[in-house]
């Protein structure tokens, strides 16, 4: 028996949320506004965890959303969220093999945008970047030299990043990689957060959300 990943898991979970919504306005004749969507969704969400309709992967999720929901209502923007997992997640499909060249391409691309760009350097300790507040991303040269075989990456890879988030994010869907949340406290680079790029795009946990 083949073991559900969690990429397919949350997209399986956000195409049934989308298509429930859609039949339910259909069979109601109306068009909910973002409110009514928002407290819909919230109420289908803790059906389907109750009921243990999904996998056990995206259960967290689950209790994180219903929670949002419950709290923020319209501005939980659930609709949307579910959206963009659909988007992003089904192009994480299409985009699972060469990530190397990727990861070139992002870094490539971070030069042309004039950031500060360290890719020669082992990082093994804390170290600080001194760049005056300037966009920074650093890669370490060993796993940028041993987490890749043949343009694919066999291994995760770490993304020390300073600076405008949705920027990276945005670069990063760009060239088909997914990174993970942002963790601070892991950074070895003062003043940047730690990103992560897996193989095949097959993340533990929900990624960085591009829209």
């Amino acid at each position: 028996m083949t073991q559900t990943s969690y990429n397919q898991a949350v997209l399986d979970l956000a195409q049934a949320a989308i298509h429930d919504l859609a039949q339910s306005n259909a069979e109601t004749h109306t068009k909910r506004n973002s409110a009514a969507q928002s407290h819909y969704l919230c109420s289908w969400m803790a059906k389907a965890l109750k009921e243990k309709r999904f996998s056990k992967l995206v259960a967290k999720d689950l209790e994180l959303w219903i929670r949002l929901g419950r709290s923020q209502g319209a501005n939980a923007k659930l609709d949307e969220l579910m959206q963009s997992i659909v988007t992003q997640y089904t192009k994480a499909q299409a985009n699972s093999q060469n990530l190397g060249d990727a990861l070139s391409g992002l870094i490539e691309d971070s030069h042309a945008n004039q950031w500060l760009v360290v890719t020669d350097t082992e990082l093994e300790t804390k170290l600080k970047l001194d760049g005056d507040g300037q966009t920074s991303l650093v890669v370490c040269a060993k796993e940028l030299a041993t987490h890749i075989k043949d343009k694919q990456l066999i291994k995760p890879i770490r993304l020390y990043f300073r600076g405008e988030e949705k920027e990276l994010v945005q670069l990063a869907d760009k060239h088909g990689l997914m990174l993970s949340q942002a963790n601070k406290k892991s950074s070895l680079i003062k003043h940047h957060k730690t990103y992560t790029i897996y193989p095949c795009n097959q993340l533990p946990a929900l990624a960085l959300l591009a829209n």
